[in-house]
Formats: structure tokens, sequence, C-alpha cells
């Protein structure tokens, strides 16, 4: 019995312990199992640092990628850019737009600064950068580093400085300039390619108010232009043949003082009318060419031009130039016309009747001598 008993009890044993075995091979402890190996832990100087002062992590505006953003070869290798944005007085900017670019690369993400001023991208790929930061009112500023494989990656503090302000100044033409060049296309306008017909523009609403100097200069050439003359020469001709102002006489000498009462009297009313009082009231002595609305609305307007004209600021007003320039062209005759042809009265009549005549000139510019003034007309059709 006792050598069965021994027996019965190494058996025992033996099968427990075999058991045993089986269970420890077919159930290995899961403790161990569940810890990393120390080389796979993250080093503290990786792991989310807390917000100063409140032990939790700072709440950083989570980045916005571009396609082809940021790489992600391994996960393990790719870092960390943060930074803060303040302004020159040290209070922090929120809501400036921060951009990180890769050296390189097209890839780029965006964000926004914070409530602290604060910015962060994740998952950067390591190498080169640059941040650039706009905010409205403020200089764009930009930052370049290089990022070292799964650093992260902290920018000193960015001071935003405030924007200069630039003014673009675009020189053109100046105003006198511009009216000479519109004066020297009036200098070209005669009926029938003939006539000149300078006091005149066709420009609706842009015409250039003219200087001094440039009035005397249309005064001037429209007195000098031979065809001036030579109508000046027929019509003493004509005065001639019909012995008007008869205390001048027939013959050379005769029609001599003829040609010469009547371009005195075109001198007179021109150079008055036109330049001298023009300049002085700062008015416009050019007829400004209508051309809309009905026939009834043109002709008042072409009756009213003489009586009603442009002043230099663009602005309508009495025509004293035309008044004045008459009346004075008027008085001056009283000193070369016949004896029986001058006193108050004949000035008067002469004053009335240029002021009758500037008024049909306008009645005829408005609705003749537009049609027939070659030089306004190959203007406008080379518009079409």
């Amino acid at each position: 019995m006792a050598g069965n008993s021994r027996s019965f009890v190494l058996r025992t044993a033996s099968l427990i312990w075999l058991g045993l075995g089986v269970l420890t091979c077919a159930f290995p402890v899961s403790a161990q199992s569940q810890q990393p190996p120390a080389s796979q832990q993250l080093p503290s100087s990786q792991q989310p640092s807390a917000a100063p002062g409140t032990g939790e992590p700072p709440n950083l505006p989570q980045q916005t990628m571009e396609s082809g953003g940021v790489q992600e070869p391994n996960q393990q290798l790719s870092g960390r850019i943060v930074g803060t944005i303040v302004d020159p007085t040290g209070n922090v900017v929120v809501g400036a737009h921060v951009k990180l670019t890769w050296a390189g690369q097209s890839a780029s993400a965006e964000v926004q600064s914070g409530d602290t001023g604060q910015f962060a991208f994740d998952n950067v790929a390591p190498g080169p950068f640059q941040i650039t930061i706009t905010a409205p009112s403020f200089a764009t500023q930009t930052y370049s580093g290089n990022l070292s494989p799964g650093a992260v990656s902290i920018i000193p503090q960015i001071t935003l400085a405030i924007a200069t302000v630039t003014t673009q100044v675009r020189v053109g033409p100046s105003q006198t300039a511009l009216a000479e060049q519109q004066l020297k296309v009036q200098e070209q306008q005669r009926v029938l390619a003939i006539i000149p017909n300078f006091f005149v523009t066709y420009i609706h609403g842009n015409a250039v108010p003219l200087d001094a100097k440039q009035k005397f200069e249309l005064a001037w050439r429209s007195t000098i232009d031979p065809i001036t003359i030579v109508v000046t020469a027929g019509i003493a001709g004509v005065e001639q043949a019909k012995n008007d102002y008869s205390q001048f006489g027939q013959g050379a000498q005769g029609y001599g003082k003829r040609f010469g009462t009547t371009y005195a009297d075109l001198m007179t009313g021109t150079y008055f009318g036109a330049a001298i009082y023009p300049t002085l009231l700062k008015q416009d002595p050019r007829y400004f060419y209508n051309g809309q609305g009905t026939r009834k609305s043109r002709l008042l307007y072409a009756l009213g031009s003489s009586v009603f004209c442009k002043g230099d600021n663009g602005r309508w007003q009495p025509n004293y130039s035309n008044f004045l320039g008459n009346i004075t062209a008027g008085g001056l005759a009283n000193f070369y016309y016949p004896s029986n042809h001058r006193g108050v009265g004949r000035t008067f009549e002469r004053a009335g009747w240029g002021i009758g005549a500037t008024a049909g000139v306008n009645v005829m510019q408005e609705f003749v001598l537009r049609h027939l003034t070659v030089n306004f007309r190959h203007r406008e059709s080379s518009k079409h």
C-alpha cells in the first residue's frame, strides 16, 4: 500500500504540474502585453504643454490644409509649429491670417490666430518652412525656419508693424494742355473746307475751358486767316458797288476806306467780344454745339446762347462778354465811320446788329454748319 500511495501522489503531482504548464502556455499574462515598449513611448518634450496657470492644454486654432498640404510619410517624424502674434503695443492680434508654406513645395496650410494671439500647425513635415502673417491695418510679416523631425518649433513672438499708407498720384495732361489739344482741332474746322469755323466746339460736355492766352490765340487766328481777309475784301467791294458810306467816295481811296472800316469792325468785335472781355470776366467765347432734343428746343438753345454763355467754371451765366464786346466795338466805330454814321444812337444800333448776328450764326451752327464743317465730319466718320 505504501508503494502504491507514493506512486499515486507522484502521478497526481505530475499531472498538476503538467496542467499548470499547459494553462500557462495557452493563456500568457496580459498585463505585460498591454505596456508599450520603452522605445515606442513619446518623449516628454513632445507631449502637449498646458496653458500657463491653468493646467490645461491651450485652445489653439485648427489649421486648414490646402491640396497637397502636410506630408505624412511617417507620422512619428512630423512635427508642430506654434507662435504668438502681437501688435506694436504688445496686445495680442486676434484673427490674423497665418499661412504656412514649405520650401520648394506647393503645399500650404492656413489658420487664424486665436483669442490669445496664438496659432499652431500640427503634423508638419520636417524641413525648411515659411510663415506669412497678414492682418487688416498691419504690414505683411514673414518668418522662415527649419523644422526638425518630430520636433515642436516655437516661433519667437511676432510683432506686426502698422501698415504704411501709400498714395498713388497718376499724373496726366494738365488742363491747359488738354485745352490746347482741343483748340488745335477747332483751328482745323472749316466750312466747305474753306471758311474758318473756329469759335464752335462739338465736344459734348468735355470741352476744357480756355486760358487767356488761348482765347487771344483763337481771336488772332480768326482775324488773320487769309479767307477772312478775302471775305472782308468782298464785303468792301459790295459796299463800293452800292455806294454805301458815300462820304468815302469811289475809286481806290474809297474802296480802301470801306475795306478798313469793315476789317476794323471785325477786329474790334472779335478781340473785345471773344478775347478781352471773356478773359476779364472768365467766360468762354465759343458756341457749344447741342445737337440733342427737338428742333424747337435746339432753336431756343441757339438763340439763348447769344445772351447766355458758359463760364470758365462750366456754369451758364449771362453773356456779358457779347454785350460789352458789341457795345465797345460800336462805340469805337465812331472814330472811323463817316460823320453821318456816328453818335450814341448809332453805337447801340451797331451793338444790336452785332448781338443779332451772333444769334443768327448760332442757329446756323446748330442746324447747318455742322454738316458742312469738313474736318468735323471727317472725325465723326472715323469713329464708326
